[in-house]
C-alpha cells in the first residue's frame, strides 16, 4: 500500500486539518478509486444471491391466496433463476395434501427475466424464470394463485405457507405480508427447513390486526421462510386440498370396482363348486345307491368278488382317475397270476442282492386287454428291439421309464372305451389345468398393471385367485359316466373285503383253495395297499397244504415259504414301482 494510502485511511484528521493541510482532499478520493476494484468488476465477482425476497400474500374467497412476490436478485452471468415450492406433502400412507399453484406470471421493471416454465416433481414444483444473460441486480416480480394453503382449524381458519425461500442461493433477507379483510387472531413463523420448528427473526401484526408482518435475514439455499396466521370462522371459507395417493396399499384398496369383482368371483367359485358337484356329485350319489342295478353284480352281504371281468390296472384307475405306477405294477403281478408271467425270487445270500426275475410263459395274448398287451411287450422286449424269455427287474431300472408312458396312455383310454368315462381323465385335467395356469398369469399381468396405474389392483388379484382356483380344481374335473359309477360301487365293495383280510375258513375252503383265491385277489390287494392284511390270509397255508411253500406263479429261493410271502410282495412291488418309473418323475 503506498504512503498516500495510508494516509488517506485518516481521512477523518486530514478533512480536520484541511484548511491548513497542503494535502488537498481530492487527492485522496482519487487515490481510494485507486486502490479499489472499479463497481462494475465488482459485481461480476460476486456470486449469485438473492438480494430480498418480499413476498404480500392476500387471502380471498374460496381460500384462494394471491401471492406476489417482489425479487431482487443479483445476477453474475447467468439467464435466470430457478425457486423450489413444496407442493405435495404425505400426510399418511394413502393421502397427500396439494398446494396448487395457477396463473404463474412474472414482471421485471428493469430488465430482468420474464419467461416463466413449471416442471413438477414428487412432492415439489420447480419455477425457473429465464432471459437472456444477465449480469448485477435485477428485480422481478413473480405472481400467482395459490389453492390449499388455507384449512379449518378448529372453529377458525389458518393460514401456512412457506412464503419465501426454496433457493438455489444464499438469501440476504426476506420478508412476508399477510394482507387479511378480517382481524388476524395470531402469528406465528419459522426458518430453516420445511420441518423446521425454529422462530424466524421477526413476526408481529399492525396496529389493526388486519396485517401480520413477518422477517428472516441470512437463509441459506434450500431454507424456507414459513409464515402462519389465525384468521376469524368463515374468512375465505378455505379447505386443504387432499388427494388419494397411488401407493401399494391404495392400490389394492377395496371399492365399488373392486368390491363388486371380489363378489363375482365368489359367486364364479360358488358356481364352480355346484358344478363340481354335477360333474362328479353323479358318482356319489350312484355309489351311495349300493349300485343296486346295472352291468355288474353287486357286492352284498358275504360275497367277496371283484366286479365281473375287471382287472386290477382298470379299478386303479377307475378309483383315483389316475394311471399311477402302482396300478402298472398290480397289473404285472396279475399277469402273472393269470399264467403270462413266473416270478422268481433270487437267492440274496447267494446273489448278494434281492431281485427278481420275470420270466414270460408260453401263453396266447388273445385275452390281453390292448394296454396289458403293451406292457408284456415292453417287459419282453430287448434295448436293441430283440423279443427275450426273462428280464430281471434290475434291468429295467432306466430303460422302461419311456415305454411307461405308453402303458399309462393305453390304460387310460381303454377306461373310456369301457364307457366308465366320457373323455380320457388326464387330457380333462391337462385343460383345465392349463387353462388355469393361464388365467393366473393373465392375473399377474393384470395386477401389476393396475397396481401401477390404478386402484383396481384387487381386480387383477382375483383373476390370479381364480385361476390358481382353477388349475387346482382341475385335477378334480374327471367325471365318470353313470356305468363307472356303478363300476366303482362294486369296487368299493370288494375294497372293503380286501381291507378286512379274512377268507371265510372251513370245510369249504381248503388250503389251496385259499392259495388260489389268494392269489386271484392279490393284484387287486397290490391297487389297493393291503398286501401286509392280504398276505395274512395263506401266512400258514403252507403249513396246511402239502408242497405249498411255493405259489404257481412265484417261486421264492431255497428256504422260503408263505410265511415269508408278505414281506416279499411287499418289497416286490416297492421295486417293481422304482424301477419301471426310474429316471422319470412320475
Amino acid at each position: 500500500m503506498s504512503a498516500l494510502a495510508a494516509l488517506c485511511r485518516l481521512r477523518p484528521v486530514v478533512l480536520a486539518l484541511a484548511a491548513g493541510s497542503l494535502i488537498p482532499v481530492a487527492t485522496c478520493a482519487s487515490a481510494s478509486a485507486d486502490a479499489r476494484p472499479a463497481a462494475p468488476a465488482r459485481q461480476a465477482a460476486a456470486a449469485e444471491r438473492v438480494l430480498k425476497d418480499d413476498v404480500a400474500l392476500t387471502p380471498g374467497k374460496g381460500g384462494v391466496v394471491r401471492v406476489k412476490e417482489t425479487i431482487v436478485y443479483q445476477f453474475a452471468g447467468g439467464s435466470g433463476f430457478q425457486r423450489t415450492f413444496p407442493t405435495r406433502t404425505h400426510e399418511s400412507v394413502s393421502q397427500d395434501r396439494v398446494y396448487q399453484l395457477a396463473a404463474l406470471r412474472a414482471t421485471s421493471p428493469d430488465g430482468g427475466p420474464t419467461r416463466v416454465s413449471t416442471s413438477s416433481g414428487d412432492t415439489d414444483t420447480k419455477v425457473k424464470v429465464s432471459g437472456g444473460k444477465l449480469t448485477g441486480a435485477h428485480t422481478v416480480v413473480l405472481e400467482y394463485d395459490l389453492r390449499g394453503a388455507i384449512d379449518q382449524l378448529g372453529s377458525a381458519e389458518e393460514l401456512r405457507w412457506p412464503a419465501a425461500g426454496g433457493w438455489r442461493v444464499p438469501v440476504d433477507e426476506a420478508t412476508a405480508t399477510v394482507d387479511a379483510t378480517a382481524m388476524i387472531r395470531s402469528v406465528n413463523c419459522f426458518a430453516g427447513p420445511l420441518e423446521s420448528t425454529i422462530g424466524c427473526t421477526q413476526y408481529y401484526t399492525n396496529h389493526a390486526h388486519t396485517q401480520g408482518i413477518y422477517t428472516q435475514r441470512e437463509m441459506l439455499p434450500g431454507e424456507y421462510l414459513t409464515v402462519v396466521a389465525g384468521l376469524p370462522p368463515g374468512t375465505t371459507g378455505g379447505h386443504a386440498i387432499y388427494e388419494r395417493r397411488h401407493t401399494v396399499a391404495t392400490a389394492f384398496s377395496v371399492n365399488a370396482v373392486t368390491g363388486g369383482v371380489l363378489l363375482g368371483l365368489l359367486v364364479l367359485l360358488g358356481g364352480g363348486v355346484l358344478a363340481l358337484y354335477l360333474l362328479r356329485g353323479r358318482d356319489a350319489r350312484v355309489v351311495g345307491k349300493h349300485a343296486s342295478a346295472g352291468d355288474q353284480a353287486p357286492v352284498v352281504g358275504t360275497e367277496f368278488e371283484p366286479p365281473n371281468g375287471v382287472r386290477p390296472g382298470q379299478i386303479g384307475t377307475l378309483i383315483d382317475e389316475q394311471a399311477d405306477v402302482i396300478d402298472v405294477t398290480a397289473t404285472i403281478v396279475d399277469l402273472a397270476v393269470r399264467g403270462y408271467l413266473l416270478i422268481e425270487e433270487e437267492d440274496r445270500a447267494r446273489t448278494g442282492r434281492l431281485d427278481w426275475t420275470l420270466r414270460r410263459l408260453d401263453r396266447p395274448v388273445v385275452d390281453l386287454l390292448p394296454y396289458e398287451r403293451i406292457l408284456l411287450d415292453a417287459l419282453m422286449t430287448g434295448r436293441d428291439g430283440a423279443p427275450r424269455d426273462a428280464v430281471k427287474l434290475s434291468e429295467l431300472g432306466g430303460t422302461f421309464a419311456t415305454k411307461l408312458a405308453q402303458v399309462r396312455a393305453a390304460m387310460y383310454d381303454d377306461v373310456v372305451k369301457q364307457g366308465w368315462f366320457a373323455r380320457r381323465p388326464d387330457t380333462v385335467r391337462s385343460r383345465w389345468t392349463v387353462f388355469g395356469i393361464a388365467l393366473t398369469v393373465l392375473g399377474i399381468a393384470a395386477t401389476v398393471a393396475l397396481a401401477v396405474t390404478t386402484e383396481w389392483a384387487l381386480a387383477g388379484l382375483a383373476l390370479i385367485i381364480a385361476g390358481a382356483a382353477l388349475a387346482y380344481g382341475g385335477q378334480y374335473m374327471p367325471a365318470k359316466t353313470a356305468r363307472g359309477s356303478t363300476v366303482l360301487a362294486h369296487t368299493i365293495g370288494f375294497r372293503a373285503f380286501l381291507e378286512r383280510g379274512a377268507i371265510p375258513d372251513g370245510d369249504d375252503v381248503a388250503s389251496r383253495q385259499r392259495i388260489a383265491l389268494f392269489s386271484r385277489f392279490l393284484p387287486y390287494a397290490v391297487v389297493f395297499d393291503v398286501v401286509g392284511k392280504w398276505a395274512e390270509t395263506v401266512k400258514d397255508a403252507g403249513e396246511r397244504a402239502e408242497g405249498a411253500d411255493n405259489l404257481y406263479w412265484y417261486e421264492g429261493p431255497a428256504e422260503w415259504d408263505l410265511s415269508n410271502f408278505a414281506e416279499s410282495m411287499r418289497t416286490f412291488t416297492l421295486a417293481t414301482s422304482g424301477s419301471i418309473s426310474q429316471s422319470r418323475g412320475l
